[in-house]
């Protein structure tokens, strides 16, 4: 920047390149922009509602969309419209949960396996490498199968088969950073392992294990639904999408916005993360900082 005396310069920063390379990327920017929108209406799901999401009315069940009904009723005469607003909260928390407990999971035992190395990291990539041998989805079928469904052991169940990606990644990020010169003078200075691996290793490995949560989250919302679609998963009468899709398989020919709307709704929000995610990839990427 010439012209500008040198201590009126900014300091480069990652996060404010980041932002200002993610802010110039139209399509993730839009992606965004649903996805708030998507987190709005599941915060605010009982106000902008215009019915209970359990409230049934059999006079009115398998209506077509109209004013009074825009995305129709169900089976049951329960508006379409109000479940998948309601739908959405749930879809999105157990997509944000899941993936805030394979974070916990995950970053600990890759941190751990990649910093301290030797039978801690044998017993991890072990471990490791047991889940990965066994089908996950299966996995989480079989443990629903002795649980019984319920958003928390959805959770717990797909928390469980989430972390393996996230420790291999942090693993691989501790083990390229833990030999740097930064770190070797830390050690050299007498700082603990406990504040190398907080202070200077974690927050350094910070970008792609960002970028592998939000990315982690529209493939969790997608394994919520194939369970909820087997009619293991949420349980009545709390609506989720992946359910209300599965609940409609027998009715689709006929009924058509019953399956339509739900499967909409997960196309759309998957699709919106998953931009996010390549934005944020982008931004976050040292390759393009200038």
């Amino acid at each position: 920047m010439i012209g500008i005396p040198l201590n009126e310069r900014k300091p480069a920063n990652l996060w404010r390149d980041a932002a200002i390379r993610f802010s110039r990327n139209k399509l993730a920017v839009g992606a965004l922009f649903v996805v708030a929108m998507f987190v709005f209406m599941a915060i605010f799901a009982d106000v902008i509602s215009p019915s209970p999401y359990d409230k049934t009315n059999l006079t009115q069940s398998r209506k077509f969309p109209s004013w009074q009904y825009p995305l129709g009723t169900d089976t049951i005469g329960r508006d379409q419209l109000s479940r998948i607003i309601y739908g959405a909260r749930v879809s999105l928390s157990i997509g944000l949960s899941v993936q805030l407990l394979a974070v916990v999971i995950g970053v600990s035992m890759g941190a751990a396996a990649g910093f301290l190395g030797g039978w801690v990291d044998t017993l991890v990539m072990g471990t490791i490498e047991v889940f990965t041998a066994i089908p996950q989805l299966l996995f989480a079928l079989f443990l629903l199968a002795l649980w019984g469904g319920g958003i928390t052991n959805i959770i717990i169940a797909l928390g469980i088969i989430s972390w393996i990606e996230i420790c291999r990644l942090t693993r691989a990020q501790i083990l390229s950073l833990r030999e740097k010169e930064y770190i070797e003078s830390a050690r050299a200075i007498g700082v603990t392992n406990v504040n190398i691996a907080l202070k200077h290793l974690l927050p350094n490995a910070l970008s792609p294990l960002i970028i592998s949560f939000t990315l982690g989250i529209p493939a969790t919302m997608f394994a919520e639904a194939g369970l909820s679609f087997l009619g293991i998963g949420i349980n009545d009468p709390m609506p989720s999408w992946g359910k209300m899709a599965g609940q409609s398989f027998g009715n689709i020919e006929v009924y058509w916005h019953l399956g339509l709307f739900p499967t909409l709704m997960i196309a759309l929000t998957m699709l919106s993360f998953s931009f996010v995610g390549d934005g944020l990839r982008d931004a976050l990427d040292p390759r393009l900082r200038k």
